[in-house]
């Protein structure tokens, strides 16, 4: 069976089914995308126009916030859409475009993250060390393996979903395309396992990523801890926390909204989930890198 002739487009999980509420969501939502757009965009002329930015941290923040911009123009435009004129539908292949540029932009950002955790690790405990690890060619090799990561891991992804045949209906429990909610449609077996091991894969990553950024905040800690004044550790904590509280939204919001135990899930409360890990994050982490660095 053809996906392409079998599903012509998929149906997305509407935020209410009143008029005013439907408004309401797409006021909201318009709102929160530009202060995203306006925050992201004020950081990326910072970075390109301040020669005192031209640093590897200001080089990774620039490639986050292209990012994060990404993230919020992949889902929220079609939402806006769908609450402004009363639909639900998307098409197969705007769909599979959706899942594509989703998992591109979320794994290129969770590598950047860990390599930014990297960047401090490097400045605080290795301070000597700092141009030889982090010079100009360095930077740019590191950020090209992020986006060449989410590149490959959205390729993987998207080719295998997207050629499993549906029979399951066309309606999705999310307002926007993801993968877990897709391969609930599917009656093929063998690639609904190969789309698990692709995952387990992902995620074994993932949690290497995340081991490594606990390590190195535990050295961090541990160094800022032995500088003798306390202007210097204020000033030592004040490189560290935004990029830490940047990661702790990333994966608190994330963890929960896929490992929330079944008992509380709810259409509902999948919704606010969703939003809170898909449309929050590229709002807020220019204002907390803005409110601790000039």
């Amino acid at each position: 069976m053809s996906n392409s002739s079998s599903m012509p487009q998929f149906l997305l999980l509407a935020f209410t089914d009143r008029r005013e509420l439907q408004l309401l969501h797409f006021w909201l939502f318009l709102a929160i995308s530009l202060a995203a757009l306006l925050a992201n965009g004020l950081i990326l002329s910072a970075v390109a126009c301040d020669h005192h930015l031209h640093t590897p941290m200001g080089f990774f923040l620039l490639n986050l916030s292209l990012t994060d911009l990404g993230c919020i123009c992949t889902t929220v435009p079609k939402a806006m859409h769908n609450s402004l004129w009363d639909t639900t539908t998307i098409s197969y292949t705007g769909c599979a475009a959706q899942v594509f540029l989703l998992i591109f932009f979320l794994g290129a950002e969770f590598s950047l993250l860990t390599i930014m955790c990297y960047d401090r690790y490097v400045a605080i405990c290795k301070p000597l060390h700092y141009g030889t690890f982090l010079g100009s060619r360095a930077c740019a090799h590191m950020a090209a393996a992020a986006w060449a990561t989410g590149f490959l891991d959205t390729l993987l992804h998207t080719a295998n979903t997207f050629s499993l045949p549906l029979c399951q209906g066309n309606a999705l429990g999310q307002f926007f395309c993801e993968i877990p909610h897709i391969l609930k449609l599917s009656c093929s077996h063998s690639g609904y396992l190969r789309e698990i091991g692709l995952t387990f894969f992902t995620l074994s990553l993932e949690l290497g990523c995340f081991i490594f950024i606990v390590f190195s905040y535990v050295q961090i800690f541990r160094a800022v801890l032995r500088i003798p004044s306390e202007e210097g550790q204020h000033k030592a904590f004040s490189m560290c926390l935004p990029h830490l509280a940047v990661v702790s939204l990333f994966f608190s919001t994330a963890t929960f909204a896929h490992l929330k135990p079944p008992s509380i899930s709810s259409p509902s409360l999948d919704l606010m989930v969703a939003v809170l890990y898909m449309v929050v994050p590229p709002a807020v982490n220019p204002l907390i890198y803005s409110l601790r660095n000039q």
